[in-house]
């Protein structure tokens, strides 16, 4: 039987992005996303309803979101659904919680835009995938099909992201 576990979000975060590093030396960056779905019920009425997902990043992909994101601006994330089961210490009960870890990211809107449209400030987009650059663009145009060669390892560098 084929499996398929992939999950493609648009949202703003809730709290500043928490970043740590294992002694290891692995950073894991830990941020909250709300994503908010408009429907119209069948009476007519528009109602709007928000969903909250907890977000991980590991490596250089959690160090740029920490250092460029912050409360209330908006990314586009691409991850994998990912159910985290632990035992209360408290009570000793059985815990669970579903969340989503990001593989690829797009930063929308721009540096000064907290709007969600990314309509003002230039809404320019930064792209990242695991193991390529943030891809450089003007304006609103897409990047996609920005990434570097395959095969090809490149280091980011502040001057790599686009603002």
């Amino acid at each position: 039987m084929a499996n398929f576990n992939k999950v493609i979000l648009i949202g703003n975060l809730t709290r500043d992005p928490d970043l740590r590093v294992t002694p290891s030396g692995t950073s894991i960056c830990r941020f909250g996303l709300a994503v908010n779905r408009t429907y119209t019920t069948q009476d007519g009425e528009k109602r709007e309803e928000t969903t909250f997902v907890d977000i991980d990043s590991f490596g250089k992909p959690a160090e740029i979101i920490s250092k460029y994101m912050a409360k209330g601006r908006s990314i586009l994330v691409e991850g994998r659904l990912k159910l985290d089961q632990w035992e209360d210490k408290n009570t000793g009960e059985k815990r669970s919680r579903m969340g989503v870890v990001c593989e690829n990211f797009q930063f929308l809107g721009s540096r000064g835009d907290h709007d969600s449209s990314g309509s003002e400030g230039g809404g320019g987009r930064t792209q990242y995938e695991e193991n390529s650059p943030p891809a450089r663009n003007a304006g609103n145009r897409s990047s996609e099909g920005a990434a570097p060669a395959e095969g090809k390892k490149q280091d980011i560098e502040e001057d790599d992201v686009p603002f």
